[in-house]
């Protein structure tokens, strides 16, 4: 059984870990022009079989609707994105990607495997498997704090 100054000790390797990735993949993005927080909005934009609303997006980030339309307005500035109609309700604008969006996407990808490789590259693959094992546990046993 753990103690609390081992159980703090791990907490604060875990965030360590966490703002290391972080600076790594911020540096990666640098050449691909996009902020991580506009890289977010990227993925979370791929994972919808439609375009989205902005409300949409906002939920599923967990932010307010206004930090989404200053990233959306962000990534249409430089051709990543754009605002298409809703077919159905006029009132509600929808996000979609872009041809430079999609190849960003790409990039961002490459970025954080590249990312992920540089934090994992001292472990053995078996090492690297528990790891794994390990941080499903932790994310998926975190339900009680997710919106």
């Amino acid at each position: 059984m753990s103690t609390p100054d081992a159980d703090g000790m791990l907490a604060e390797q875990l965030l360590r870990l966490t703002r290391r990735i972080h600076r790594i993949q911020k540096h990666q993005l640098e050449p691909v022009g996009i902020t991580p927080a506009q890289g977010r909005l990227l993925r979370a934009l791929a994972l919808y079989d439609t375009p989205p609303s902005m409300a949409d997006l906002a939920r599923r980030l967990e932010v307010v609707p206004r930090a989404v339309t200053t990233l959306v307005d962000g990534l249409e500035a430089c051709d990543r994105v754009r605002r298409v109609p809703d077919p159905v309700n006029r009132r509600v604008v929808r996000i979609e990607l872009t041809a430079t969006g999609t190849a960003t996407l790409r990039a961002l990808r490459d970025a954080r495997r590249s990312a992920a490789e540089t934090v994992l590259a001292p472990l053995t693959a078996d090492q690297r498997e528990v790891l794994g094992g390990l941080l499903s546990t932790l994310v998926d046993g975190g339900a009680e704090f997710r919106r």
